[in-house]
């Protein structure tokens, strides 16, 4: 019998890793960073969740979840500066807590990763077809606007925006983060122009209650907001996609820590003014729409400022895509690296220095999910992957610590091991607190790895082969 704990070292990560080209610093993480949380979460969510779980107390709960994500992101940032390899969770936990965590970890982010990209390219279909196409009296028949599930055959906008972010994503990190870091600016301009134009129509009225009753419920009447909070953690899965990218990094142990905080600071500001402004325009009980807030600002009759939002949401989702489709495609390429998937995901390409079969296979999935399986069901099954991750990697810096073989010259962790603790501790009631339906669909998925790891990546895994 294998042992399935046997740890990975480090230096062999960062060998098989040289042949990625490190060229991101820290305004580029940041770029990345911002893309990935300030999509389908920040244009989206707040109006689902405020008209489902929270009312006006949304706001509360992008709070906690940016806080305990920004805790966290301490975390990811101290094992970026300690082992500056591609594959984040999956490598991380490799090597901390052996070979059969990480690839649980590693197989749980396979499935957020993908599904994020399907759930932003849905919410781009939603603003383009009700916003772009409606203005310019194009109406695509159903079948084309839905998959099977909402009364159609295929979302074709969202099949094409994931073939889109493919091609520039194949093309090498440069291409990337050119597009990124450009995208980004216009996108925050346009979120702070929103913010500024609605908070002139705010009714206080619409903030009473801040925090119906109807949405209170264990534990102490939070379980609401923490329903809420549960739910849009999917939205700061950046963090993980931020890490990721260590191998691409220039001065990882340096630059990681800045992109982390630097994103968590201006996402925590976005998110919450953001979900304020929205909730004080319109009544929460109006929100339960894709496209909340051009619908805002279309109840507050100001069609104009609605094409604006529309182009910002839209350049918004596309870079959150950019990001986790980058993310998704070095975690496959890692597994693949390592022997536990198919040796073929783990090459990368002569001519742009990226993992070619894994962007094949992404896109493949991405685009099957996007077409075909709506926006909130695949929102309800992002998260519990990425807070199970986000546990593991939070009460990972106390081994890590611990391991004299790894020399962190970086970003450590304040308040060990407090704050390793508490981010960890969090992560777990935020699992408890997500649906049960979430919690049994992805059981079951890290049962199909399970059975997977031990029929296909036991055999041929480059560790347990190694003498």
């Amino acid at each position: 019998m294998p042992n399935i704990f046997k740890k990975e070292s480090v230096d062999t990560y960062i060998q098989a890793d040289a042949r990625l080209r490190r060229t991101l610093r820290t305004r580029d993480l940041i770029g990345l960073g911002i893309g990935a949380v300030i999509g389908t979460g920040i244009f989206i969510l707040p109006g689902h969740e405020a008209a489902q779980h929270a009312g006006p107390a949304v706001t509360i709960a992008f709070l906690l979840a940016a806080l305990v994500s920004g805790l966290v992101g301490m975390a990811y940032a101290e094992f970026s500066s300690a082992m500056p390899v591609a594959g984040s969770a999956y490598s991380f936990g490799s090597v901390v807590y052996g070979e059969i965590v990480g690839w649980v970890l590693g197989w749980a982010l396979v499935l957020e990763y993908f599904l994020a990209v399907s759930a932003e390219a849905t919410g781009f279909a939603a603003y383009f077809n009700n916003n772009i196409l409606g203005a310019l009296g194009i109406n695509l028949p159903k079948a084309l606007q839905a998959g099977p599930m909402e009364g159609g055959t295929i979302n074709i906008t969202a099949v094409l925006i994931v073939l889109i972010v493919a091609l520039i994503v194949s093309q090498g990190a440069t291409l990337s983060k050119s597009v990124e870091n450009v995208a980004v600016v216009i996108k925050v301009a346009i979120i702070i122009i929103f913010i500024a134009v609605g908070i002139f129509y705010i009714k206080s009225s619409n903030y009473v209650p801040f925090y119906p009753k109807q949405f209170h419920g264990a534990p102490f009447g939070l379980g609401g907001i923490s329903t809420a909070a549960a739910t849009v953690f999917f939205a700061f899965i950046g963090f993980d996609a931020l890490a990721s990218n260590s191998a691409e990094t220039i001065e990882p142990n340096k630059n990681m820590i800045r992109g982390i905080l630097g994103t968590v600071l201006i996402s925590v500001v976005l998110y919450v003014t953001f979900s304020f402004v929205l909730t004080g325009m319109v009544n929460y009980k109006q929100l339960n729409v894709d496209d909340p807030a051009a619908y805002a600002l279309t109840v507050i009759h100001l069609s104009g400022w609605n094409k604006l939002i529309t182009i910002g949401a839209l350049i918004g989702i596309f870079t959150a895509m950019l990001t986790m489709f980058i993310g998704g495609s070095r975690l496959v390429y890692a597994l693949g690296r390592d022997g536990l998937l198919p040796k073929k995901l783990g090459t990368v390409s002569h001519k742009n220095q990226v993992p070619t079969v894994a962007i094949i296979l992404a896109t493949i999935v991405q685009a099957f999910f996007a077409g075909l399986v709506p926006l909130t069901e695949l929102a309800s099954l992002i998260n519990a992957g990425t807070l199970l991750a986000f546990a593991f990697i939070s009460f990972g810096i106390i081994p890590l610590r611990h391991r004299k073989d790894i020399v962190n010259t970086g970003f450590k962790m304040p308040w060990y091991p407090v704050l390793p603790v508490i981010a960890g501790l969090f992560s777990i009631y935020f699992i408890i607190m997500l649906p049960s339906v979430t919690k049994i669909w992805v059981s079951i998925w890290i049962l199909i790895g399970l059975v997977i790891y031990f029929i296909y990546g036991i055999k041929n895994s480059k560790l347990q082969n190694r003498k």
